[in-house]
């Protein structure tokens, strides 16, 4: 049997759980889960894979429960592997609360609120326009191919 180049599965789980660091200097000793952050944007914001930190350009304004910042995601299921990915997904659904209003958006930004509001990922979907009601993601089922955040 000959050697087949791969990133090793066990990796990409333990990054999603920050067992490992290429960088100089950062050190972690939190044994907690972070806390992330979903914050909408207006389909006119220019979010992308280049965004590094969340930013309040372009994002929805102070509407109901909804501030400025986002709302927090809640607990991930722990990250688990199949195949060769690596995957996680919220626990429960992200919803703004009833009293939201909104001209067209269509983003949501995730963010790593605990360490320097850091991007984590860009999900964009069909514009939406609330004039006063709930806006939920359901989140997907926590499998290969389907979780809302992958290392494949």
């Amino acid at each position: 049997m000959a050697n087949t180049q791969a990133m090793c599965t066990s990796f990409k789980n333990e990054m999603l759980t920050g067992q490992h660091n290429f960088g100089v200097g950062f050190i972690r000793a939190a044994t907690t889960q972070d806390t992330f952050k979903g914050a909408l944007y207006f389909a006119t914001a220019s979010l992308s894979a280049t965004t590094t930190v969340y930013s309040a350009t372009g994002e929805v304004g102070n509407s109901g429960s909804y501030v400025a910042g986002g709302l927090t995601f809640g607990t991930f299921i722990a990250p688990s592997t199949s195949g060769t990915s690596a995957f996680t997904t919220p626990s429960a659904s992200w919803s703004t609360g009833t009293g939201f209003s909104a001209a067209a958006f269509d983003t949501i930004f995730m963010y790593n609120s605990s360490n320097g509001n850091k991007a984590v990922a860009v999900f964009t979907f069909g514009s939406q326009t609330i004039v006063s009601g709930t806006f939920t993601l359901t989140m997907p089922t926590n499998a290969a191919g389907t979780a809302l955040l992958q290392v494949n």
